[in-house]
């Protein structure tokens, strides 16, 4: 079994923000290394925490991260986007606190073979859930070049998006696109040399794209929010951690949205919806990593918590 010690991102602010009560009932949507959940889990008496993942990898690892306190943990191989689900299952109407650390998980990165990333060569894969039938390589050698376009624009924010797939459909007609280096080296063919020579990697946000479309990420996103407000009891709290602004700004419009309550259009001399505030967002920024959890811990570079508090 790989090792899945690491550094969970913005641990203290999530921590602090999900407000934890040792007799609570808490849910981590996204269980990844169970480095929040550790954490979560140890302030527990009589509380419960469910732990969620779509990598069943995760979920393994886990009764052995969570060992000393697996008597409050339920495992749930899950998207967290089906939380009324999760939580109907297990016969709880609500809970004190949720925590969803979005994107691709540090075990899911650091496994060459899972095809996540651009500086490995593996089979071009990026599903989270395993069992699921759609892999980076079906995306990459079926979907139709405008598609890819599309993707690579609106997932990835790629401004070499129109060249990269029509020199991706170029290649696919001559031979499959079989692995992640074959398609880093597609990409680099169709960019010009001023963005080769940026600090960031040329494939990075293509291969960002291609992972959020296979496991539909946005849509989950969106889906997640919707179900977890109304979960929460009064006083729980939501923290989400996002890492490219496409994520971001659903999170941010969704809690806006919830903390606004009234849907009215603002010429309206009076409210008629009677739509009320469900939450309040606990800070109006975005909370995120300070010089010191930067300097050992890289990856936090993007990260963004949000929190919001259920009235």
């Amino acid at each position: 079994m790989a090792e899945f010690t690491h550094l969970p991102v913005l641990l203290y602010e999530c921590i602090e923000g999900l407000d934890i009560k040792p007799e609570g009932i808490y849910l981590d949507g996204t269980l990844g290394r169970a480095g929040h959940s550790r954490e979560i889990v140890k302030r527990l008496t009589t509380g419960r925490l469910i732990c969620v993942d779509r990598d069943q990898a995760a979920l393994d690892a886990a009764q052995e991260r969570l060992g000393p306190w697996m008597d409050r943990v339920s495992l749930v191989h899950s998207n967290f986007c089906e939380i009324d689900a999760i939580l109907d299952g297990l016969e709880i109407p609500a809970v004190d606190g949720m925590l969803f650390d979005l994107g691709v998980s540090s075990p899911q990165l650091d496994d060459a073979s899972r095809g996540f990333s651009y500086m490995a060569d593996a089979p071009l894969d990026m599903r989270m859930d395993q069992s699921d039938t759609l892999t980076a390589r079906t995306v990459v050698n079926e979907w139709p070049r405008e598609e890819l376009r599309r993707i690579f624009s609106q997932y990835g924010e790629e401004r070499y998006a129109g060249p990269i797939a029509a020199a991706i459909e170029r290649r696919r007609t001559e031979r499959p696109i079989k692995t992640t280096l074959e398609l880093v080296e597609v990409i680099r063919s169709a960019m010009p040399g001023k963005a080769l020579k940026e600090k960031q990697h040329p494939a990075k946000r293509c291969f960002q794209a291609i992972r959020i479309a296979v496991n539909d990420e946005l849509s989950s996103v969106d889906r997640m929010l919707q179900s977890a407000v109304p979960r929460l009891k009064p006083g729980g709290r939501l923290a989400v951690i996002s890492f490219h602004s496409l994520e971001d700004r659903i999170v941010k419009n969704a809690l806006a949205g919830f903390a606004k309550g009234c849907t009215c259009p603002p010429d309206f001399p009076v409210c008629v919806c009677g739509k009320k505030p469900v939450i309040r967002l606990v800070s109006r920024k975005p909370i995120v990593s300070g010089t010191e959890e930067l300097e050992v811990n890289p990856r936090a570079r993007s990260a963004k918590l949000r929190v919001a508090e259920k009235l």
